[in-house]
Order: structure tokens, then C-alpha cells, then sequence
């Protein structure tokens, strides 16, 4: 009889034994049992509107020819993560198996773009096929974009996802160039890497990452000094008066004025901080009522030394009401709007 051939056992004869239970009896026996499926499952990130949903990464490995398959609703970037993903884990040294593999991205009815799945994709492939242990991976939240030589690359809605992956009790494992902007959340665990393989060893304990320190702003920049201003003590108190109280202001200008006159003043109180005033220690995001910062970094990355600005708006005297109130282009936003 050929090694995969299945017999059942039913009847009389050799191999039939009549104090079995009945309950066994007619069973399908294989003499030589196919591997046992293996499943992983961890934690990530992905970007629905102004909130950082949770998703579920599912690692399913099984018997058949060697496939590689991604479902749950994924952008063509997310596909395109079979080929990174697969040279970075033999570029890493490990073993790809060749198995059919299927990566199921949970809730399937929530898009998932960007690469920011690659590295929970390759870890769940590596705990599915017990290359690395699966116990402690519930208590982390992956995002990272793998190159093909295992390096992280930087993503975008760092500084999201860390405080939702922080209101849900995990620890987040992102890119070191993301770290910065994860660490603006207060009392948020971040661990930050460069590569694949270290995530790996933090993961076997082989080398553990060390925990980045949280709730620090990053090296104040220069801003454009008050005193360049020469007269002008009426505006000066003014702004005085808006910086300490954190208020917004209207400047209007008299139409015919050179561009860098009118906006002499206003760019001096958005960059106003240690300028106007000494630098003011905010409280950290995890902690405010509104994460305006969290949710700006959904669409572009967040330097820290640009968070604990507040925004200037030059809008021309032609523009409309959503041109002023929130319709700028990236460009021309100097930091999130902590103040609106």
C-alpha cells in the first residue's frame, strides 16, 4: 500500500479490533500523518480615516504546493509584500518554507494599504513555521516596511498607532527613524529597530531592544528672533499677550505691503515658543483631551521638533473659507495645531 493511501478500517480481520468502541469504528487511519498545520497570529496597525484601527495578522501554513497568498481587503502595496518580504527573510538567513502560505489581514471589510505590514507579515511567518517563538507575541503591535536586505524603513502614522497600541496595553515595535515620533506619547512602550533580526533577537531573547525613552520633545531648532523686529510695540504686546495665554490670532495687513513685511510678525509668534517666551513644557499626548498630533501623523510624518509648534496659516486675502480654516495645502502647515 502506497505511504499516503488512507484504508478503512472496518470489518473483520487483521487489524480490526472488536473491543473498540463503536464511535472508532468505519474511521478514516493514516498510517503516515500529514505535518500539522501551524497558525501565528499578531498585532498591527492600519489607517481608517482620522484613527489608527487594530488588525490582526493571521500566519497560516499548510501542505500543498508552495503558494503565497494575502487576503483581507489589501492595496497593491500590501500585495507587493510577498516579494519584499521573501527576500528579506532568506537575505536574513532564514528559511522561507515552501509551503502554501496564506496571510489574512482581520477585519477583512477595513483597506489595508502602505507597507507598514511587512515586518508583522514576516514574523508571523517565522512563528508559523517555529523558527522563532510565537508565546510573546501577543504582547507587542508590529508595523515596519522591510527592504529587500531586512532593513526597516520608516513608515507613516507612527505617532497614531503608538497611542492607540498604548490605550490598548501593548508594547509597539516600529523602525528606529519612526522612534522620535512614537516617543511624544507619555508613558507609551516603544521599542525601536534597524533591521529584521533584531526584532528577532528581542523576540528569542537573544538580544533584547532597549526600551526608548518616552514623553521627551527633541532638540529645539532656531526660529526667527522677535528682536529682527524694529518698532512695531503695539503688535509686539500683542503678540506677548497671545503667546502666553495660547491664543490664536487675525493679522490683517494693509493690501500693497511686500510679502515679508506682512508676514514679518506672524511667522515670529507661530516659531514663538523660546522666542517670545521660555520653552513651555506641554503636557504629554497620552494624556490630552484631543490627540490632534496623533491624528496629523495619519497623514504625514512628524518631526518632534515640529509637534510643540503651533500652526501659521498665510492664506491670500482671495481665499475662501475652507482655504483658511483648514483646507492648506501640507506645505505651508508649520507643525500639528495643538492650538485649534
Amino acid at each position: 500500500m502506497h505511504r499516503n493511501t488512507f484504508r478503512l478500517t472496518t470489518g473483520t480481520g487483521a487489524g480490526y479490533n472488536n473491543n473498540e468502541p463503536c464511535a472508532t469504528r468505519g474511521r478514516l487511519f493514516n498510517p503516515h500523518p500529514v505535518d500539522r498545520m501551524s497558525v501565528a497570529i499578531l498585532y498591527s496597525r492600519a489607517i481608517s480615516g482620522m484613527d489608527a484601527a487594530p488588525v490582526t495578522v493571521e500566519a497560516h501554513l499548510a501542505n500543498g504546493l508552495p503558494s503565497f497568498t494575502i487576503v483581507g481587503l489589501p492595496e497593491t502595496e500590501v500585495k507587493e509584500a510577498k516579494d519584499r518580504v521573501r527576500a528579506a527573510l532568506q537575505t536574513a538567513r532564514f528559511e522561507f518554507p515552501a509551503r502554501r502560505i496564506t496571510i489574512n489581514l482581520a477585519p477583512a471589510d477595513l483597506p489595508k494599504e502602505s507597507g507598514r505590514f511587512d515586518l508583522a507579515i514576516a514574523l508571523g511567518i517565522l512563528a508559523a513555521s517555529g523558527q522563532i517563538p510565537a508565546d510573546a507575541l501577543a504582547q507587542y503591535e508590529f508595523a515596519g516596511e522591510l527592504a529587500l536586505t531586512g532593513e526597516l524603513r520608516a513608515i507613516r502614522g507612527a505617532l497614531a498607532m503608538t497611542y492607540c497600541a498604548h490605550r490598548s496595553g501593548r508594547a509597539f515595535v516600529l523602525p528606529k527613524a519612526n522612534a522620535p515620533e512614537a516617543a511624544l506619547v507619555g508613558d507609551a512602550t516603544v521599542y525601536a529597530a534597524t533591521s529584521l533580526l533584531e526584532v528577532c533577537g528581542h523576540l528569542t531573547g537573544v538580544q533584547r531592544l532597549q526600551k526608548w525613552p518616552t514623553g521627551a520633545m527633541g532638540a529645539t531648532p532656531e526660529y526667527p528672533d522677535m528682536a529682527d523686529v524694529r518698532g512695531q510695540a503695539h503688535a509686539r504686546r500683542a503678540l506677548e499677550i497671545a503667546a502666553a495665554g495660547n491664543h490664536s490670532i487675525l493679522n490683517v495687513c494693509t493690501l500693497g505691503l511686500p510679502f515679508r513685511y506682512r508676514c514679518r510678525l506672524p511667522i515670529r509668534f507661530s516659531y514663538g515658543q523660546g522666542v517670545l517666551l521660555p520653552p513651555i513644557q506641554y503636557p504629554p499626548i497620552s494624556s490630552r483631551g484631543t490627540p490632534t498630533d496623533a491624528r496629523r501623523s495619519l497623514r504625514e510624518s512628524t518631526r518632534p521638533s515640529m509637534t510643540w509648534r503651533s500652526t501659521s496659516r498665510s492664506a491670500s486675502r482671495t481665499s475662501g473659507y475652507p482655504r483658511t480654516v483648514g483646507a492648506t495645502p501640507r506645505w505651508e502647515l508649520c507643525g500639528p495645531s495643538w492650538m485649534l
